[in-house]
């Protein structure tokens, strides 16, 4: 349904340009990179993709790292590598993108949805427990916008009721919880490198692990369940014959996109200091807006800021969300939701059977959250403008 926007009083927008809502920022290195990989004569994966896992394990404090082509794909080999399948169960939030359960129904397990913290939105550690059954095979936490969930809590839970943890840290590349690093916690952890991730290769993911024989599955099911890849068998060492070992997938990373992720993940931490300063920036203009209601972390951890998200409290509006995104696009303002809720999505509706009322919290949320713009590339005036937008823009509609 359209929505009709009345004009604002206040004469023109903001801006006078739009603003991308996201926009990644490369630079002459990773120009370098691609071309001197694409001049090598070796594109897939090679030699600068093993450098890659290698460097993002060190980063990640992991004993392994297997680079593939999505976070998606990361979820669903994790899934498959630990023998999740028909009339299993796997416990997640609602709060995310549709990947997450996805992958879950792909292997022919169930979904089933925890609802999530109030403040953080990240899963309810308080729920888990009684979402589990004999079916429950795995616990898969989302690390809602860069913000750790309750590791402790979800690993003793996990371990009493002899759980896998799958991490979805599609948003928490830089993360840390009490001082560990994100991709060190679980038993795997799935990343994504996505165009508008803090840390990009255009396409592309990352799945770490403690667990050699975890590790070992992964590679292999990631690259069409063949025992060895095509860099070994084209390496100096001599032509080596694959077997195919299970009937596997495509989904392995290419060399170009290493040579991206390798520039990237050395500026990942300057990167981070830049979008610390919008986002305090942010949090002070909008603490005194009694409208807004700012999304809260847990204490002890280091925040990836990958996503900078404000509820609007449409009771005290006289506008729906949705009404104030069009608003703030109209101020030439780039805006987006993260997320609706999944549950109320039709697959899972009419699958599932899941209707409202049947998780509060993500739904009260997912009808008033909305993310700004939150990158390094923005200028302060960029900032500025936001917050100008926002202010203009809820002001207007507050009743």
């Amino acid at each position: 349904m359209k929505i009709e926007i009345p004009a604002i009083e206040g004469g023109t927008p903001v801006r006078d340009t739009f603003l991308s809502f996201h926009q990644a920022l490369l630079g002459e290195e990773e120009e370098a990179s691609v071309i001197q990989t694409l001049r090598s004569g070796w594109l897939t994966t090679g030699p600068k993709t093993k450098q890659f896992e290698a460097e993002f394990a060190r980063y990640a404090n992991a004993e392994h790292a297997v680079a593939v082509n999505s976070c998606t794909a990361a979820l669903h080999l994790s899934l498959i590598a630990a023998e999740i399948g028909e009339g299993d169960e796997v416990i997640t939030t609602p709060m995310t993108f549709c990947a997450t359960a996805n992958v879950i129904v792909q292997v022919r397990a169930t979904p089933v949805f925890v609802d999530v913290d109030p403040v953080t939105l990240n899963i309810d550690v308080n729920k888990i427990e009684e979402k589990i059954t004999l079916k429950t095979k795995a616990i898969m936490p989302v690390h809602y916008a860069g913000c750790p969930c309750e590791m402790d809590a979800i690993l003793e839970i996990a371990r009493k009721h002899n759980l896998l943890v799958i991490e979805d840290a599609a948003h928490a590349t830089e993360t840390e919880y009490h001082g560990k690093k994100v991709g060190s916690i679980g038993d795997m952890t799935a990343f994504s490198f996505y165009a508008t991730k803090n840390l990009t290769t255009a396409e592309g993911g990352m799945l770490t692990t403690n667990s050699k024989e975890l590790e070992e599955r992964v590679r292999i099911f990631a690259l069409h369940g063949m025992s060895k890849d095509a860099w070994k068998r084209y390496s100096p060492e001599g032509y080596q014959h694959y077997q195919v070992l299970y009937p596997g997938y495509k989904y392995n990373m290419a060399d170009i996109q290493a040579s991206l992720g390798l520039c990237q993940l050395a500026k990942i931490e300057g990167f981070l200091k830049v979008r610390q300063k919008y986002v305090a920036a942010y949090d002070n203009a909008f603490k005194d807006m009694d409208a807004i209601i700012r999304i809260g972390r847990i204490p002890d951890i280091k925040h990836a800021e990958h996503l900078y998200v404000i509820m609007v409290k449409t009771e005290m509006l006289n506008a729906s969300r949705d009404m104030i995104l069009s608003c703030l696009q109209k101020e030439n303002i780039g805006v987006s939701v993260h997320f609706q809720s999944l549950h109320l999505q039709p697959y899972y509706r009419q699958q599932f059977g899941f209707s409202e009322g049947a998780f509060p919290v993500t739904e009260y949320a997912g009808e008033r959250i909305l993310s700004l713009p939150l990158y390094p590339g923005l200028k302060e005036q960029d900032v500025d403008d936001v917050i100008k937008a926002v202010r203009k823009v809820v002001g207007y509609y507050r009743q």
